[in-house]
């Protein structure tokens, strides 16, 4: 390969390429400009030469890919043996200069990508190659529709056992998802991202999976239940936890768990208090008992959105948080403009 063509950093399209020796030197660009694969050229120092529109676009928002090294962008992401495996390949040619693997990049902006990289020669008949060809495949959403139909199939499950909720479990995943992009730019919330946001968007649907295993006679009964029932009843936190335990995000289970502690200490399962309860609880809970407040349920009338805020403003620093509730009270508009965009019909 030509040396000039090898020092390339700034090419952005075809024409912009330095002129070279012999057309065959620039004919490794010319199929990957357009491509919907997302190809970056590196030479055997991992220095990036070139990205096509597909890999800057997939990258977006978490590196700039132009004139830096592939460790620069992935190697906080990378275990310390990918790395040296990695510089073994494009340097001593080990499995013939050609490698393969699968990181997770992830910022706070954007929510985690999940990629495979294969890396192998860009002239497959050069002895020594000089430089790779570094393809991926983005399989974030393939991963994830993957693992979230398994749960959805529980979910539906535990719909059959509480056959009175309708549309509720929808709205508190809204609800839920609209309260963590509040707080997104929120002092003291730092540690909500993207992520946060996209899993608590489908988790808070699972909060309680956990009645697939309460008898029925207790689940659909009218009117109060007796102390005992209450005790069974009260043990679906538990039962979710357990059920959600193999999900791999936390998440999951703090919600299943926790989304029926109070702030005051006075709640259940283990009469946790304060920010002992899991913040992705405490936004539940609120996304919950709104919900619960204005269905209409056997045992119970509806209540109008003004009615159903006032109340929960009553229980700030008792049942809820009371920072988490002062936002609410901010946002509560979006809550009663999700409910109505999702009511049960009937």
């Amino acid at each position: 390969m030509n040396e000039e063509i090898v020092e390339i950093e700034e090419v952005e399209e075809l024409d912009d390429i330095p002129d070279a020796e012999e057309e065959s030197d620039i004919v490794v660009f010319d199929p990957f400009l357009n491509s919907i694969f997302p190809v970056l050229l590196i030479n055997s120092n991992q220095k990036i030469l070139f990205s096509n529109s597909a890999c800057k676009n997939l990258f977006s928002g978490f590196e700039h890919l132009r004139g830096k090294y592939l460790t620069d962008i992935f190697g906080k992401f990378l275990e310390m043996n990918d790395i040296r495996s990695i510089r073994e390949t494009l340097q001593r040619g080990t499995n013939s200069y050609s490698w393969k693997g699968e990181i997770k990049i992830k910022s706070r902006e954007r929510a985690t990508l999940q990629v495979k990289i294969y890396i192998f020669p860009a002239d497959v008949a050069e002895k020594e190659p000089q430089i790779f060809i570094a393809m991926f495949d983005d399989v974030t959403e393939e991963n994830k529709e993957l693992l979230r139909s398994v749960f959805l199939s529980l979910l539906e499950a535990s719909k059959l056992k509480d056959n009175d909720t309708g549309k509720h479990i929808t709205r508190v995943n809204y609800y839920s998802k609209r309260f963590a992009t509040e707080l997104f730019n929120k002092k003291g919330y730092e540690r909500i991202d993207a992520d946060f946001i996209d899993n608590i968007g489908f988790l808070a649907s699972m909060h309680d999976v956990g009645k697939i295993g309460t008898p029925d006679d207790i689940l659909n009964k009218e009117g109060p239940l007796s102390e005992w029932e209450w005790t069974v009843m009260k043990e679906h936190t538990k039962n979710g936890a357990f059920i959600l335990s193999t999900y791999p995000n936390p998440m999951a289970k703090e919600i299943a768990l926790s989304h029926h502690e109070k702030w005051n200490g006075s709640g259940y399962p283990f009469n946790l208090e304060g920010d002992m309860i899991p913040l992705a609880a405490r936004i539940v809970s609120i996304a919950d008992v709104y919900d619960a407040l204005r269905m209409e349920r056997s045992y119970k009338p509806a209540v109008d959105h003004k009615a159903t805020v006032e109340k929960m403003m009553e229980s700030k620093s008792t049942q809820f948080d009371p920072s988490l509730i002062e936002v609410f009270y901010t946002i509560a508009g979006d809550f009663e403009d999700i409910y109505e965009k999702n009511k049960d019909a009937g």
